[in-house]
């Protein structure tokens, strides 16, 4: 029974009218609803109460009058609420057999998960690859963006160039061309969501001209194999030494197209030598193969000048590849990619039927952003940061973990630690660190089987931490490694 004495009818299921009552509740908040938008809130509450299986498959309701008398309604709107969700197939009718609830519904199952990468209940993550949000130009870049969406012209919000906004290919590649010294043709650079996406760009096209398999640097980004695999590629995994990527293991692999970190190897650390880049370049042109370069961190060197890119020696042997991830921020999903001209018709064919476009008012404030100077200002105020997180990080590092060998310093946004063979073995190390609440990523996850040999390897982050947070962090990991001598 409802209030008002209105009684509803299950099918064959005895126990579903106390359900019925408890889902009629549902409705009376509609009722109450402003005049003109109670129909739709009326239609809303009925369709939820059947989804979540409130009002169960079978369940007669009550006629359209007895409905609007209870909840104090028209019976108009009552009856053009069954109307709608019988057209919808929610609800079923036959000519002077009533309304039933149809069985044709099934609710959905839970809500919306979260499935961003973190570590709930870490309280230090050292994993590397993620600066600091915080630093984020939140005021600058709002400002641009209502500037940017005032004077922005109607035609802008319609499908946009597959490559990008023509403001933001060429405001990008003056940019690239000062600061990273690359070949930039605006008619040859595509905005993409991320390195990620132009990976599996290449990898489709490279799918599509018969290539099998792509060379990836061992140690390297783990992330490599994924995106090259779903684009229908094996990688092979192929070593460095100290001056980079080894060219003797890559020509007996017989790959025709390699990714590589030339400016800032991840996670080494290293830049590639003048001579490992030129030798890499022959290779290249004596296969016709193809470099694709990850510039992974390239604008943030802290010694010198950063190393110029590889693919300003020869744009038609080297996919160059970047983004904002590290410099702005990973969530606005904005990066570039520079391909040979024999592979750009396919490649933005490609991005075409992928997803149409990155959001073109994104891409209209990046570009004012960066024509305006903002961009250089952001890495500025980033480059001093990161200097000085590194420096609290490699002295606590020598303060509490004596004999530790620091590595990759000169650039990026992380460290290469080698801790001496006392602190292993690595696994215990690891065990130790996750249940004080310390996020570490071992060298050896990123593909260096020699992380164990003697040492503990491990791949720092640092950017995204404040300072205090370093010293905290380094602090508790020692005290964890001794508690559990």
């Amino acid at each position: 029974m409802t209030s008002s004495g209105t009684t509803f009818t299950p099918g064959t299921d005895g126990g579903a009218r106390e359900s019925v009552s408890a889902a009629w509740e549902l409705l009376l908040p509609a009722a109450s609803a402003p005049a003109r938008g109670r129909g739709r809130a009326l239609q809303s509450a009925l369709r939820e109460a059947v989804r979540s299986g409130r009002l169960a498959p079978g369940t007669r309701l009550p006629s359209s009058r007895a409905l609007a008398v209870d909840l104090g309604v028209s019976r108009g709107l009552v009856t053009e609420a069954y109307e709608q969700l019988t057209a919808e197939s929610y609800l079923r009718s036959g000519h002077g057999a009533g309304t039933w609830v149809s069985g044709s519904v099934r609710a959905a199952k839970g809500g919306a998960r979260d499935l961003a990468p973190r570590a709930p209940g870490t309280r230090i993550d050292f994993r590397p690859g993620t600066p600091d949000l915080s630093l984020f130009p939140r005021s600058a870049w709002a400002a641009t963006h209502r500037s940017v969406l005032g004077r922005l012209p109607h035609s802008a919000l319609g499908y946009p160039d597959p490559r990008g906004l023509p403001e933001l290919r060429d405001a990008l590649a003056a940019l690239l061309t000062r600061r990273r010294g690359v070949v930039a043709d605006p008619e040859r650079l595509l905005v993409c969501s991320g390195v990620a996406q132009a990976s599996t760009l290449l990898g489709f096209v490279l799918h599509g001209r018969g290539l099998t398999t792509v060379g990836v640097e061992d140690p390297g980004s783990p992330e490599h194999a994924a995106l090259f695999s779903s684009a229908g590629l094996a990688t092979a995994r192929l070593p460095l030494d100290d001056e980079g990527l080894s060219v003797g293991p890559l020509v007996r692999s017989g790959v025709r197209a390699v990714v590589t970190t030339p400016a800032h190897q991840f996670p080494t650390g290293i830049a590639y030598s003048a001579a490992r880049r030129s030798r890499l370049l022959d290779w290249a042109r004596e296969t016709d193969g193809l470099i694709v370069e990850d510039d992974y961190d390239g604008d943030f060197r802290y010694d010198r000048a950063p190393v110029g890119a590889l693919q300003g020696l020869d744009p038609e042997h080297v996919a160059y590849t970047g983004s904002v991830s590290k410099s702005l921020a990973p969530g606005l999903r904005l990066g570039w990619l520079l391909a040979p001209a024999s592979m750009t018709d396919e490649i933005v064919d490609r991005k075409r039927t992928m997803d149409m476009g990155n959001p073109a008012v994104d891409q209209a404030v990046l570009a004012d952003f960066i024509v305006r100077g903002g961009y250089d200002r952001q890495l500025r105020r980033c480059q001093r940061a990161y200097r000085e997180r590194r420096d609290v990080l490699t002295k606590a590092l020598a303060e509490h973990f004596p004999g530790t060998e620091v590595s990759g310093i000169a650039a990026g946004l992380h460290v290469i630690a080698r801790l001496p063979e006392r602190y292993g073995p690595e696994a215990e190390f690891i065990h130790r660190a996750t249940e004080a609440g310390i996020a570490l990523r071992l060298l050896s996850d990123c593909g260096d089987a020699r992380s164990t040999d003697g040492y503990v390897g491990l791949v720092i982050g640092y950017a995204h931490l404040p300072p205090a947070d370093i010293s905290r962090g380094v602090r508790l990991l020692a005290a964890c490694w001794e508690g559990g001598r």
